[in-house]
Parts: structure tokens; sequence; C-alpha cells
């Protein structure tokens, strides 16, 4: 498993699935490996983190290891730095035996952080 994947398993918190959307809770300390590079004097959580943090929460709550097939749509309105808390809510779009499409709203207290659409399929 890759650092960044562990990195951002291990800051999500409060998963919670009600059978229709699956809700979680992130925060990523100054140490978080995202912002490495991104940018030395203000770090900014990049796109491919929230794309896998989606993947986190789908792992988590299926107990298969998601692969993305396809990023649909990613719209980003808002930067996220360092210790900013964010809300992911994951809703399935549409599935068959083969893949699930997800779509995803990722906010900060009332701010519209970014949208994100993806098609993905399960290892295992």
């Amino acid at each position: 498993m890759s650092r960044l994947k562990k990195e951002i398993q291990s800051n999500m918190s409060g998963l919670r699935d009600n059978g229709k959307e699956l809700t979680a809770r992130f925060c990523f300390s100054p140490e978080f490996i995202g912002f490495q590079g991104h940018f030395p004097d203000k770090p900014i959580l990049p796109g491919v983190c929230k794309i896998q943090a989606i993947l986190c929460m789908l792992e988590e709550t299926t107990r298969k290891t998601p692969q993305l097939k396809e990023i649909v749509s990613a719209k980003f309105f808002t930067p996220v730095t360092c210790n900013e808390e964010i809300i992911c809510t994951v809703r399935r779009v549409s599935e068959n035996s083969e893949e699930i499409r997800v779509s995803a709203l990722i906010t900060n207290k009332d701010k519209k952080i970014a949208e994100i659409q993806l098609k993905v399929i399960f290892k295992g």
C-alpha cells in the first residue's frame, strides 16, 4: 500500500454509510506527504489526494480494493490547506457487474471545495 494512501486513511474520521451515501471527514497536518512540494510557502491539497480519499472511503466500506477506471469529471472550486477539515460525501450514481460510477461532493463548512465523478472497478 502506498504511503500516500496510508496517510490519507489515517486522516479519515467519522466514516458513515447510511445506505445511500458515504460521509467522512479528513484533516491533514502540515507534515502530510501530499503537501510536499505543492507548494513550499503555501501548501495546497492536490486533487489526486481528494480522489484517493474517495477511493479510501469505498475500500473501507466495501472491504474490496477499488481501482480507478476513469475520472469522469473533476471540478475544484476552493483550495484546501493544512489543518482545514473537509467533508467528503460520496453516492453511487450507477453500477453494473463491471464497474460503479460515484459522485462526490467535498465541502468545508459552507464552502464547496470540489465535485468529482469517478468510474471504479473492484479487485477481490
